[in-house]
Parts: C-alpha cells; structure tokens; sequence
C-alpha cells in the first residue's frame, strides 16, 4: 500500500514476515495481543498521519513558530491535531496500561514513529520528546513526582523536553554552567541558560515539564558533577494543580532551514532568582539518568532519517510514473516515438533503486534495533537479556549517523528525480531536505556519534556486543552462501563483513602502537562503512525471504517460465513486491558493498592529509 508516506506493505514485511513479531504473542508481556490486534492499531495510526498530521506539513511550514512579548506560539493547524493525536494515546503506545499506554511491542511502536514522522516531523517532535521526558520521572523518579508528572504528560496535556545544550559549551555538556543551590526543604534554585531546545515554550499544552541538567554549588567540574532536575514551567501544586509561575523565561526562538514548526528556544532558568527545581535521581548521577533520554532520542533521530527518506522516495515513484518526458533511449532513433514517463529513465529508474535498496535496508535495520528491546523483555536469562541489550547499545549511534546521513540522501536524490520543480516549493520534497538535515547535526552531531562508535561502541562488554552483531551476520552468511539467487551477493557481503571487522582490529593495533589518531581521524568513514554491512546484511536476510515467498507463488500460478513471470509481475502486487525486496538486496550488495574493502583497505594506509596541512592552507 503506498500513502506517499510509507510503503506500509513493506513495514508488514519487516515486522511479520522477517522479524517474525507474532512469535513475541506468545510470551508475556505480549501475548494478550493478536496478529489482528497489532494490523488494526497499525491501521489507525496510518489514518491519524496521513488523515490528520499530513495535511499539517505545508502549512506548518510556512507559517512556522512565533514569538512575541516572551510566548511562543505554533502553527494554529497544530492545536486540533495534536488534540486528537493525545485522545487517541499515541504519545505512549509501547508503555504498559497502568501508565496510558497500550503494551504492545516495541517493534510494532517504530513503525507507527515512522509514520507519525513522515507525516510532518516537526509536529511530531512534541509528543516525542514529551515521552521522553517522562520515561525519564518514570524510570529514575520518586512515587510522588511519578504521580505528579508522568499521567498527565503521557495523555499529552503537558508535554515534555531536554535541557542539555548551554551557549558556548554545546556538545561539551560538561561544560555546563547552569547551577542549582540546594534549599532547605531539599528543592532547589535552578540558574543558568539552555538553547537549542526543542519544545521549549508553546502553546500546545498547560504546562511544560523540563529535564535540566545543573551543578549542584561545590560539586566537581565535568560531568561527574552534574545532576538532573525536574523544572516544570509552572509549579504543580500538592493536589496536582497547575501553580505560580516558575520563572523559566524564553529568550526567543530560532529561525531555522527546516522543522520551522517545532519551537526551537532559548531558555534562561531563575531570571529572577525564583526557579525551583527536583532533584531527579542520585545527586552527581545526571548524566546516568539522561543517557535513557539521549539514547532513547539518538534512536528517534534515526527514526527521522528513516521517516522523510521514506516520503522523500515515495512521492518521487509517484512522480516519476506520472511525469511524461523525453523519448525511451531505446526508440532514440525512431521517429515515431512518442515520449514516456521519466521512470522509463535508466538514470531515473537507477536513482530509484538507491532509494529503495537504502530505505528498505534502513527499516529493516531500526526495527531490529526496536526487536532486540523486545526480545530482552521475554528471553529466560540474563545473560540473553544482556546480550539483545548489548546489541541495542552498539547499534544506537550507528542508528543516528548512518541513517539521517543515507537520510539525506535520499531527499536530495528525490528532489532529482522531479528536476528543477523539486526545488520549488510547490512539490513536498524541497520541505523533507529542509526538515532531514537538522537530524544530521542535533542529538550529538554525526562525527560525535563515529566518534562514540569507535572510543567506546566497538569495546563495550570486552567486545562482546560487536562479537555477538558480527555473528549474526556470519549466522546469515553461513545460511545464504550457496543461495540459487543471492549466493554472489552474499560472497559480497562476506567480503565486507571480514573488512569491517579487520578495521576494528586494525584501530586496536595503531592505537597500541601510539597512533591514536588514525582511528580519530577515520572514526565516521568506519561508521558509513559498519552501517553499510548491516543494511547489506539486513537486505539480504529480507531479499531471501522474499525470494522464497516469490517462488511460491510462481509455482501456485504456473509462471514457470521467464516469460510468464514477467507477465504475473505485472498484474501480481504480491509478486511485484517480494520481486522489489530481491532486486534491492542485489542492488545494494553491488553497488555498495562491493566499495567496502576498498574503503577499508584506504583507512590501512593511515594518511593524516587533513591533520598535516596547516590551517592556513585550507583559506589562502
């Protein structure tokens, strides 16, 4: 099915066909739930983003955020939808229904993120940071201030944000300069800046809950020393009621390229010495407690990478099949040619097929993220636990770079196909590249994430989690390797596997050797080139699957000849899309992984260009 915002066909395909989520119905926490029951929550959720989210995109767009005499407002077209989208409980449909969610899996919870991201993500930014923040009081907070907060913000009638980033310390959060000063009742005076925060001042809801990272006076510098508190907007009195105003200003909003609907603000905390503030957690454990918001929005960026290259690309299919130009290359010496719709194109149907091959690979490869969460809560062991959540936290950075990168990407190649009225604001693809590349830069910037990958992703638990995601790709490899259809492909992927894996080798042996800089200076080519194995892998996993799946019904329909089957492609939607889910996986194996070696290879020969050149040289 294509709603021009995800190929829901596809979504099914990952979730029930590849992933296997009923096989999850069996086991608690989940085996209240059917197949019929997880279809049906996944068919509201279409209608709510493409009925009642999608017609927000253009208009919150051009309206954008304001903000005059120290109050943010959004686009008005938000007020209703966002109203329907709490009533409706999508804000927290993976939490358990003590809280107001439903329970239902966390694979399951991406795919509707999905489509509520491809509707119009700026919208979408308000319920997902407002459950991030009170996952947070959920997770670390006491039954008092869970009580207080966390019913009324996962109904969406407060909402939520993250105060990390302060002016002139940016990614450095140790660098914090905002302080608390602890009072006698135990609360706190909050004082200091945050900017760049998302959903910080609107009018959407009654109250705005802030997580704000401080110092408490005399505690060491660093992150060591930072703390977490809870600083609503307005302070909530004992009976729960909305109370004085808690001296959190706005200082203004920015005006940005893109997601010109999410209110993205500065915000001074105690301007008048009169912002109070609750501990969350330990004292000096603030970062401790964030890294489950962070790491909980790494996965959210990358989800918005995945979610405006899926729109991206379907609105190009879409356009590339009505848009008739130009004679087929095949009749260019025909004089009676008459012209064709571009997808005819070789050039256009092979910008095409990246953008499939990478979107699909890419869906594939955050809902394994969101499966391996499922997994750990119904495993018997420990040891399986640790090992599905070891696997989350190796792939949580490489989540964020690689997809809002290949994100990009694929919205700059969309604007392509539809030419120069791509760039025009007429068409949706001009908005999604706005929109995609703020994905690139906030949550940690992407060389941040390489960064994180190749300093302490590659090492966690002694090497066991990156062991335990390489096994799983040797698992596939093993079982593929003499496939009639995607055996050459999977000898691609062994290849690209054992040189990405040899990398990490390679940066443990430099390192020792004192040549710590090598792996630096190489930390976000190793990313790209780690990510591109796992969609490599993940295609062809899917790509076999669907290749079983399109024998069987050549077989049940008697399409035994080439002939005959290009004929059932044609009239069979079925056929049609186990066929797409091949040619990606060999498409990608080829025109992808066929590059790692030598990209690797490239990395071994330890070239420091951009380290030796001096600064002046690069303006002169």
């Amino acid at each position: 099915m294509s709603n021009l915002l995800v190929n829901t066909r596809d979504q099914q395909f990952v979730l029930f066909e590849q992933f296997e989520v009923e096989k999850l119905l069996q086991s608690e926490p989940y085996n209240e739930f059917s197949k019929d029951d997880l279809l049906m929550i996944m068919n509201e959720a279409e209608k709510m983003a493409v009925n009642v989210i999608a017609p927000t995109l253009k208009e919150g767009d051009e309206h954008g955020c304001k903000f005059k005499d120290g109050k943010v407002t959004v686009p008005e077209c938000f007020h209703e939808p966002f109203k329907k989208f709490c009533e409706g409980g999508w804000i927290n449909p993976t939490d358990p229904p003590e809280v107001g969610g439903q329970g239902i899996p966390y694979t399951i919870g991406f795919a509707l993120l999905e489509l509520f991201g491809a509707a119009n993500y700026a919208f979408h930014m308000y319920s997902g940071l407002t459950h991030g923040a009170a996952g947070l009081i959920h997770s670390f907070g006491t039954e008092e201030q869970k009580n207080k907060y966390i019913y009324k913000m996962y109904a969406g009638e407060w909402t939520g944000t993250m105060c990390l980033t302060e002016p002139g310390a940016g990614s450095d959060v140790g660098a914090s300069k905002t302080t608390a000063k602890k009072m006698p009742d135990g609360k706190y005076l909050i004082t200091g800046t945050k900017c760049f925060i998302s959903s910080g001042d609107h009018n959407l809801a009654d109250n705005i809950v802030h997580p704000v990272l401080a110092r408490i006076e005399g505690d060491p510098p660093g992150t060591k020393g930072i703390s977490i508190f809870i600083v609503p907007k307005y302070r909530v009195n004992d009976d729960g009621s909305i109370g004085e105003f808690n001296d959190v200003n706005t200082g203004g909003i920015e005006h940005k390229m893109g997601i010109k609907g999410s209110a993205t603000c500065t915000l001074n905390f105690g301007e008048n010495g009169n912002c109070i503030g609750e501990l969350l957690g330990n004292e000096r454990e603030g970062m401790k407690v964030m890294f489950q918001m962070m790491n909980e929005a790494r996965i959210g960026t990358g989800m918005h990478g995945l979610d405006l290259a899926s729109a991206a690309f379907e609105h190009a299919v879409q356009y590339a099949k009505e848009r008739i130009q130009g004679i087929a290359i095949w009749d260019a010496m025909n004089p009676d040619a008459k012209p064709v719709t571009i997808v005819n194109h070789p050039d256009i149907r092979r910008k095409l097929m990246w953008m499939k091959s990478h979107v699909e690979g890419m869906r594939s490869f955050c809902f394994f993220a969101a499966h391996c969460v499922d997994m750990s809560k119904i495993v018997k062991t420990e040891e399986e636990k640790a090992n599905y959540i070891g696997l989350l936290d190796l792939l949580t950075t490489i989540i964020k770079a690689y997809c809002t990168d290949k994100g990009l990407l694929v919205c700059s190649m969309a604007m392509d196909v539809y030419g120069g009225y791509g760039f025009c604001s007429e068409y949706p693809v001009e908005q999604y590249l706005r929109d995609e590349k703020i994905a690139c830069i906030y949550e940690g910037t992407n060389g941040i994430q390489s960064l994180t990958l190749v300093a302490r992703g590659l090492g966690q638990r002694k090497g066991a989690n990156l062991m335990n995601m390489a096994g799983i790709i040797q698992a596939n490899i093993a079982k593929l390797k003499s496939h009639p259809v995607l055996g050459k492909h999977t000898a691609i992927l062994e290849e690209a596997a054992g040189a990405c894996l040899d990398i990490t080798k390679f940066f443990t042996q430099v390192s020792k050797a004192g040549e710590f800089l090598i792996p630096v200076l190489n930390a976000y080519r190793f990313m790209e080139i780690f990510g591109d194995v796992l969609v490599g892998n993940f295609l062809l996993h899917g790509g076999s699957i669907a290749d079983e799946k399109l024998r069987a019904i050549y077989q049940t329909k008697g399409a035994d000849t080439p002939e005959k089957q290009k004929v059932l492609l044609k009239d069979d939607k079925e056929a049609a899309f186990y066929s797409g889910r091949v040619a990606s996986a060999q498409f990608f194996a080829v025109e992808i992984l066929t590059t790692v070696k030598s990209r690797c290879d490239s990395i071994k020969m330890k070239d420091q260009t951009p380290l030796d050149i001096s600064e002046e040289a690069f303006a002169y």
